[in-house]
Parts: structure tokens; sequence; C-alpha cells
């Protein structure tokens, strides 16, 4: 008999349709499965900001609690809402294949462009911040919940269009209401943007963590987010703070291009860094110092004061 393993997943359906993803592959490794839903704080609050709320463990808390107690064996999360410092007696064992990275323009308006003056619908601080820089005469509103909920939203008149990752959108088969890919350069993403984290508590028996790993764990994105979470770890970012990293591998070889803007939009800094997939963490930290040293913890701790006020 396989040793059965419990899946935590939020109950949205782009969530259930990760927890399900993961479920496959788990199984094509011979592994039973259980999925159990449960309910996070993120999910409860949907008239308050992330912001406002606290970025750490909004979308996490809740299912790392049912992990330190057994109730489930692994959680499942969109890699992009994972805070860059995990609680203490927990890990990260395995990143699924990233799908693409770019933020799109969801609308039922084929005309919908960033060059004219609409009305963008997005609860991300990171593409409010670069809508400020490069389009500032594009207005936008909060707007949250599941993704069938932000579209409700949109089709009552609340916005013109959303700007979302494409994995979501593209994941709940709505690509017919994309009318716009946004430039990686512009809009570098989100960390971990478009692949789905595997937690687990430390202490789960190493057999199982290992048939876990092996089942899902995609060798190009674990390297690729292993430079972004390094980056983000050192800026402390979670989902609050608009800093972006994006990492790519050819070869031997990773670059990671990333940075951080200002709320206002005034201030942006991208820079790139490149070297060996053998130490990607290595470069993840060469690419904050560079940051820093430009200008961006000043940034930085400018977005923490205007946040905690």
């Amino acid at each position: 008999m396989s040793r059965l393993v419990k899946i935590g997943t939020r109950g949205s359906k782009l969530a259930l349709w990760q927890a399900y993803h993961v479920e496959e592959l788990l199984q094509k490794e011979g592994l039973s499965t259980e999925i159990v839903i449960i309910d996070t704080k993120g999910d409860q609050i949907l008239d308050v900001s992330i912001a406002k709320i606290g970025s750490k463990g909004v979308f996490t808390q809740e299912l790392e609690d049912q992990l330190l107690d057994g109730r489930i064996d692994i959680a499942v999360h969109s890699a992009k809402d994972m805070q860059s410092n995990l609680p203490e007696g927990f890990e990260i064992i395995a990143f699924t294949k990233r799908e693409k990275e770019n933020d799109v323009l969801v609308s039922h308006d084929k005309s919908v462009s960033l060059k004219e003056e609409i009305v963008l619908g997005t609860s991300s601080t990171r593409r409010v911040s670069t809508l400020k820089h490069f389009y500032p005469h594009v207005k936008t509103v909060e707007v949250r919940g599941n993704l069938q909920t932000r579209i409700r939203k949109m089709e009552e008149g609340l916005c013109d269009a959303l700007l979302l990752a494409y994995a979501g959108v593209h994941r709940m088969e709505y690509d017919h209401m994309i009318v716009g890919e946004l430039d990686l350069d512009e809009f570098t993403p989100a960390v971990g943007q478009g692949s789905v984290a595997i937690e687990v508590a430390e202490k789960l028996n190493p057999e199982v963590k290992a048939m876990i790993a092996a089942a899902c764990n995609h060798r190009e994105t674990s390297l690729r987010l292993r430079a972004e979470r390094a980056y983000l770890r050192v800026l402390e970012g979670g989902c609050s703070i608009p800093v972006f990293a994006l990492a790519n591998l050819d070869s031997d070889q990773v670059s990671l291009k990333g940075g951080i803007v200002s709320l206002d939009g005034r201030e942006r800094i991208s820079i790139e860094v490149k070297g060996s997939a053998d130490e990607p963490e290595k470069l993840g930290q060469e690419l904050a110092d560079k940051v820093f040293a430009v200008g961006g913890r000043a940034i930085l701790d400018q977005i923490k004061t205007t946040l905690n006020k």
C-alpha cells in the first residue's frame, strides 16, 4: 500500500487547479493523495488591501498550522505568494515547471491599451508602482478576490481591464480575454510568478519528502527561483513591497534581472547580474547588494515607512 499524501490548498478555482496539478504529478509516481481545502486570512478579508492586512503569511498561515500538526503533509501555493523567509520549521521542497511569466491585460474590450487613459484593476503594489513609472496617465483601482470575482467586478463597471499574471489567466482558460501581453523589461514579474511551490514541515519523514520532491520539482525552475528568492530574502519583500526579479537559465549560467520601484513610481532601479548555476543564491545576494548600492535601500526604507503609517 502506497503512502497517502494529504495536499493542503486554498479553495479558489486557481488554487485547486494547482493542487490537482500537484496531485497528478504525485500519482504518476505511484503515491496516493487526498486534497484538503483550507480557508486563509487572505481569502476571508477581501475589502482591505494586502498591504494593510500585513503581507507575511496572508495566504499561508492557516496551511502552515495544519502542516505543523500533521493534518496535511504538503501545502501547495503560488510561488509568488510565498514570503521570502519561511517561519522556523518549514521548507520548500519543490517548484513545479514554470508557466510564461508575463503580466497581461484582461478585458472584453479588445481596444484596451496602456497608451489610452483607462482604469485598470489590480491588487499588486508592484503593478501599480510600475504603471505610475511608465504609464502615469493610467488610473488604477483596488480589486481583490479570486479571478472569477475580479472579472465580475470588471464587468460591473469597476474598471476597463484587469492587470494579472498570464499563468493564472491561462490556467483558468480565459486566454480569449487577454488583450495585451506586457513587456518583461517594463513589467518584470513578482518573484516566483508562474510556478507552484510545495511547502512541508521540516519534521516530515525524509523518505516521503524525497519522493514528493522527485515527483514535483522542476530543476530549471528551481534554480531560477532560488536566485530570485535569495534576492527577495535580502530585501525582506512580501506581497506589499514593489520589488521584482526574473532569472533565466542558459546552460550553466543564470542571468538575474531585478530591482525595486518607489510607491509613487518616480524612482525605479533595475539591474541584471550573471553567474554560475551552481550558486543561484549567491547571485540573488549580488543583485541585492548592487540595487542597494545605487539607492535601493533608501527606496525600500521609504516604502516601509509609508506602509507602516
